[in-house]
């Protein structure tokens, strides 16, 4: 566990970015996907002043050792303690790879990771942040794999994205209970991979869930209180431009993490172009804001996500958009 001190005068700043994801010939000098990153993550420092920047997934693409290393030349540039977790693209090469990018990030000096129980993955891990010795917040870090099987109705296996294993839903469960045991009666999930009831959560959300009625949905559309909610989601916003790339089956994760009883808000990437945060039965879940134009995005979904710890707990969550536009 690691901890990270709060002025108790001040909210500690949370800068989540998202599937910043270039490849090596994109981390080329003069590069536009490079040009967008490096202004959008600038911009965003330099506007919200964070006190720790967390990654959620899809740093670059696996193999990528150069992209993987510019990128972190670029967090450590601004002197501010960053947290990764790895998406399905850092994971699709397997543990070897995985642990050799780990390896060298944990030799920089801003860089806050645990590699943690091989079993359960790389990267899980916790980040408490502490007020005058109270354990006010309890990151918990999660490694969502990249791809697992499961069985279609028709009986034959099939592969899709991957969902947290048994042990590793267990190992979160300890990590409240040791969060806790401290006084910490607040945690939020950081992972890449949605799990299943992000499913359940926008189809009971939007009043018009259907793929065309979501995408005519802009973000001053979706807005807290806008008509798109439907009645007990009005607190809900953001839009829903693709669809859920979870697991295929109910993973049983979000009923472990009611039970668990802390956590409070669930922030994950993976689909580039989904930024909604919807309170679902005590839980809000939230799609980070996609981070520059590696892969695939939508300009008008670039930026980051903010996340507001006071010492109570999580205070608010907003995203931070970053105009792009004349480098596009």
């Amino acid at each position: 566990m690691f901890i990270l001190k709060k002025s108790p005068d001040r909210d500690f700043i949370v800068l989540n970015l998202t599937d910043t994801q270039l490849s090596d010939a994109e981390w080329a000098e003069g590069h536009q996907n490079r040009l967008i990153l490096e202004r959008t993550i600038h911009e965003l420092v330099e506007r919200v002043k964070p006190d720790l920047i967390t990654i959620t997934g899809d740093l670059a693409w696996a193999g990528h050792d150069h992209a993987y290393d510019m990128l972190g030349n670029l967090l450590d540039s601004f002197g501010i303690p960053w947290a990764p977790v790895w998406g399905n693209h850092d994971n699709q090469n397997g543990s070897a790879c995985i642990d050799a990018v780990a390896a060298r990030y944990m030799q920089r000096k801003y860089c806050i990771y645990e590699k943690g129980d091989s079993a359960i993955g790389s990267g899980n891990y916790v980040i408490a942040i502490e007020e005058e010795g109270k354990i006010v917040e309890g990151l918990i870090m999660i490694d969502s794999h990249d791809r697992a099987s499961y069985i279609a109705a028709d009986g034959s296996e099939k592969s899709a994205w991957a969902k947290l294993i048994p042990p590793q839903v267990d190992w979160y469960k300890a990590q409240v209970e040791a969060l806790r045991s401290l006084g910490c009666e607040d945690t939020a999930i950081f992972m890449h991979i949605p799990f299943y009831a992000y499913r359940f959560a926008y189809k009971a959300a939007y009043a018009d869930s259907s793929e065309e009625a979501r995408k005519a949905l802009t973000v001053k559309d979706a807005v807290p209180g806008a008509l798109c909610w439907n009645p007990g989601y009005e607190q809900s916003s953001g839009v829903m431009y693709e669809g859920i790339g979870s697991y295929e089956a109910d993973d049983g994760v979000f009923e472990a993490v009611k039970a668990a009883g802390t956590t409070t808000h669930v922030i994950v990437g993976h689909e580039h172009v989904n930024n909604f945060m919807i309170p679902y039965e005590g839980v809000k879940l939230i799609y980070a804001l996609k981070t520059g134009a590696g892969c695939y995005w939508d300009p008008r979904l670039n930026g980051g996500t903010v996340i507001r710890i006071s010492g109570e707990g999580i205070k608010s969550v907003v995203h931070e958009y970053v105009d792009v536009s004349d480098l596009v």
